[in-house]
Parts: C-alpha cells; structure tokens; sequence
C-alpha cells in the first residue's frame, strides 16, 4: 500500500517538471543547466547507491528526482531563450558537484556516495538559488512544490531506518523547500515595490 504514496509522489514530481519543461520550451523559464544537469547525475547515482544499499521503494523519489531534471535540461536546448547564460560562478559550482560524484565512485562505499550525492546536488543548486534570488522571474515554482511532495512520499516507504533510506529524502525536502521559500519570498518583495 504504501509504495503507492511513493508512485503517487513521484507523478506529481513529473507533472511539476513536465510543467516546468513547457514554460522552458517557451522561454519564459530560463533553466541554469549547469544545476539542471548535477541534478540529473546526483541523484541519479544516490538511488543507485540506495538500490545497491537494499532500499527499494524508497529510492524511488530519488530516481525521479534525477530523471526529471534530464528532462527539464535536454528542454533547455531546444529554445534559444530558455537558458540562463553561465557564469565562471556556475562551472565552479558545477566542477565542485562533478567532484563530489568523482570521489564517490573512488570510495565505492554506499553511505559515503550518498553523502558525496548530496554535497554535488547541493553544489549544483547553489547558481539556481542565486538565480532564484536576483532574477525570481526566470524561475517556476512548479519543480520545487512538486519535489516536495515527491522527497516526503519517500518517508511512507522506508521500512528499515537507516541513513540509507532516509539521508536524501531529508535532503530532497529541505532543498526543495528553501528553494521555494526564495524563488516566493523575492517574488513577492519585488512585487511590494
């Protein structure tokens, strides 16, 4: 019963991207790919480590929470305006993710790939949170209020509690979180002006 909360969660995830997708094939968001790529791979590779930890239903938001972002950047190229234009700020950060994944697969430990899965995702999101703080309308909320509903589902699968099960479900929602708490807040303080 409760692996369909995770593939209730996981479609509502979808249908935030695919929405996301639409507004980015018709330039109105402008997806920094350097966030939207490390966020495909990092948790791409912390479900793999989940799945070769033993979670299974439980991995599944994760899963989604790395396909869906391949989508949203395969998206970016297809409209010459629906890209945000990379800084020396954004590579940094994209080099400081593709290091994380690096030194998880030099470990070859599940729990530490989880943990290197995270800091990469984190350090992919930091040009999206800047974004999202100078420029809010290049943003859609749609990804991140879904994710969140899609990192939570997570929590009504697992069944061992482990770091394992729980460490990127946890991370998933707090990111998701702040990321529309920004995104809102500097909407809506720019709209008081």
């Amino acid at each position: 019963m409760l692996r369909y909360v995770v593939l209730i969660g996981a479609a509502i995830q979808l249908i935030g991207i695919l929405s996301y997708t639409r507004t980015t094939l018709h330039g109105t968001t402008r997806p920094n790919r350097v966030t939207w790529l490390m966020w495909s791979i990092a948790p791409l590779v912390a479900a793999a480590a989940a799945f070769a930890s033993g979670v299974t239903w439980a991995a599944v938001p994760v899963f989604i929470s790395g396909f869906a972002p391949l989508l949203v950047f395969l998206a970016s190229f297809v409209n010459r305006n629906s890209f945000w234009k990379l800084t020396s700020f954004d590579y940094l950060c994209g080099l400081l993710s593709l290091l994380a994944l690096i030194l998880w697969w030099v470990t070859k430990e599940p729990k530490i790939a989880i943990v290197f899965a995270m800091a990469g995702d984190g350090s992919a999101a930091v040009p999206t949170f800047v974004k999202g703080w100078t420029h809010p309308e290049t943003e859609t909320l749609a990804p991140f209020a879904t994710g969140i509903v899609n990192a939570i589902s997570s929590f009504f699968a697992i069944r061992v509690w482990n770091f394992a099960s729980y460490a990127f479900p946890v991370y998933l929602t707090v990111l998701n979180v702040f990321l529309v708490f920004v995104i809102s807040w500097r909407r809506s303080s720019r709209a008081r002006r």
